[in-house]
């Protein structure tokens, strides 16, 4: 598949967010950002001007990439919508779902006779369902599912509740592909079905789901 962006916009998400409990704490998760990463990667060898909205990793720049850092989910929401817009949106970060109501000013310290900690958590706002609302919308927006349990069902419930043209779905867990790894197997998902990509290095992913991506934008650009 040809694999051409030229002329195009892309913006991907990538890594965790972090969200912080007090000044000391965070709630997080284990994505290393290496796929999304690696798919800004791709997209710019593909001749796309790529801009990567990154959560805190330690991940170097990919070559003629421009990087937005971020922390938290919110902080992505707004960086999102501030590189907007984009012919394409690939939302491969591991977004935070909930956020403490309350950020304590001071660190949380045990207290004698305590035996636990009760949280307050609330959602937070969903990035890629918004892009897929955006006014003017991206050509194509990819969202990306890692499940333990149920990748195709899940996968299937995402694309059709967050209104997105394709959902690339892994399964992760504490051992193999996916979170921490530098290999990874993806289901990519559209209306008419599925494709699965790996296993396979994310890199090597990464440049096979930026081809697939050309190729349906160049079919529907037709």
């Amino acid at each position: 598949m040809s694999a051409s962006l030229t002329g195009r916009r892309v913006l991907v998400t990538a890594g965790p967010t972090f969200e912080d409990l007090d000044p000391v704490r965070f709630l997080g998760n284990r994505s290393s950002g290496k796929m999304g990463f690696a798919i800004a990667a791709a997209a710019q060898r593909a001749g796309a001007d790529v801009v990567l909205v990154a959560g805190p990793v330690h991940l170097p720049t990919p070559a003629g990439v421009r990087r937005v850092d971020v922390r938290s989910a919110a902080q992505m929401h707004a960086a999102v919508f501030d590189a907007l817009p984009a012919d394409i949106y690939i939302g491969a970060a591991a977004v935070a779902d909930f956020t403490p109501a309350q950020i304590a000013p001071s660190k949380i310290k045990k207290r004698p006779g305590e035996d636990g900690l009760d949280l307050h958590l609330v959602r937070t706002r969903d990035i890629l369902a918004d892009v897929a609302v955006a006014n003017p919308r991206p050509q194509l927006v990819v969202g990306f599912a890692a499940e333990t349990d149920d990748v195709d069902a899940n996968a299937r419930g995402k694309l059709a509740a967050k209104r997105v043209d394709l959902v690339a779905a892994n399964r992760v867990g504490l051992k193999g592909s996916g979170f921490e790894s530098d290999d990874n197997t993806l289901l990519v998902h559209d209306a008419a079905g599925h494709v699965q990509l790996g296993p396979a290095s994310k890199a090597e992913i990464a440049d096979r789901l930026v081809a697939l991506v050309a190729a349906r934008l160049s079919q529907e650009s037709r």
